[in-house]
């Protein structure tokens, strides 16, 4: 158990955007952090009860609230996201998400976070972590759908896991979105090249990995025929139809009971989605097969757990109040 954070029971530090901006964490650290919360969530260390979601009937916003206990950290946390204009483009859309941490050591407050960064860094390691794991052993060729938040660091948090890919590619409708990948690539590893495709059915039959991030909005629309034998697809946000997933022949999910909540949209005419063969906490603690054979192709839902962004959002609590960062508010004198 780690030594507990410095606190006061009547005061709550906010971590703003700004904050945490400056706060640099190697790519191999988030894996590890974010592997480690998998591992004991697996072991029965940390709890994560269902996902809340509210969302009203003409489909324009989205509300989630996420509890958890993270016990490596012997801490708990509160995660909500809200986002609104679901049906717009981008920049007319709103999008707030927040963690709030307690010491479950001394019983006080930690901090209160922008969460929105621990987001951008959790979710493409944990689709890093999914495609070491289910991956066909002789995987070479990676294509991210999406050039968005999720997708910025999609490459490499895969060169990460799979330094041995050799061919990236990237499928994306915005200009600064895909400028925005070029530049984490070249930051990362700037020895790797980056190729932009158009044909986005010859580029989905070259991969041996489809990670899926895109908006709701996107053209993108990968069928399951357009794969070759041996192919992972990753679900994050939007790109792949939902015949990719009925047709696969191994479903893996971070959650099945999250991907029966926000998964919907992937279901077959009759409402349904198919059987999820392991949970990926399990592959991830070698209890459960991520992959049973090189042609098998595998539908991954990556829906994200609070645990992870406990842990990850605890390192960087960590890391700010080491440095002085945030804002007291004295909330409760």
């Amino acid at each position: 158990m780690r030594s507990p954070m410095p606190g006061d029971d009547s005061k709550l530090r906010i971590l703003s955007t700004t904050d945490l901006s400056g706060i640099d964490i190697p790519l191999t650290d988030v894996v590890n952090v974010v592997e480690g919360a998998y591992r004991a969530l697996a072991d029965g260390t940390s709890v994560t009860p269902p996902k809340l979601t509210v969302k009203p009937a003409d489909g324009r916003s989205v509300a989630y609230a996420m509890l958890g206990r993270d016990g490596t950290r012997a801490a708990v946390a509160v995660k909500t996201s809200y986002k609104h204009g679901l049906k717009e483009g981008r920049e007319l859309q709103h999008y707030y998400t927040a963690l709030t941490l307690y010491d479950d050591t001394t019983g006080l407050p930690i901090a209160m976070m922008d969460c929105g960064r621990i987001g951008a860094l959790r979710t493409p390691a944990v689709s890093a972590l999914l495609a070491r794991e289910c991956a066909a052993p002789a995987a070479r060729t990676a294509l991210v759908i999406g050039t968005g938040t999720q997708g910025r660091l999609a490459l490499p948090f895969l060169l990460t896991t799979l330094p041995e890919l050799d061919r990236l590619l990237l499928y994306g409708t915005h200009p600064d979105g895909i400028a925005a990948v070029r530049e984490r690539l070249a930051a990362h590893f700037p020895d790797r090249a980056l190729e932009v495709v158009t044909e986005l059915r010859a580029a989905a039959a070259d991969a041996d990995i489809v990670l899926a991030t895109a908006g709701p909005l996107t053209p993108a629309a990968v069928e399951a025929d357009w794969l070759r034998p041996g192919t992972l697809c990753v679900l994050v946000g939007y790109g792949i139809r939902p015949s990719t997933l009925h047709r696969a022949d191994r479903v893996i999910a971070t959650s099945a009971a999250q991907m029966a909540v926000t998964g919907t949209d992937m279901a077959d005419a009759h409402g349904r989605l198919p059987t999820v063969h392991a949970e990926f906490p399990q592959v991830i603690a070698g209890r459960a097969s991520g992959r049973a054979g090189p042609r098998e192709r595998i539908f991954a839902y990556n829906s994200g757990l609070v645990v992870t962004d406990i842990a990850l959002g605890h390192r960087f609590a960590e890391l700010a109040i080491a440095r002085g960062l945030g804002t007291e508010v004295a909330l409760w004198r």
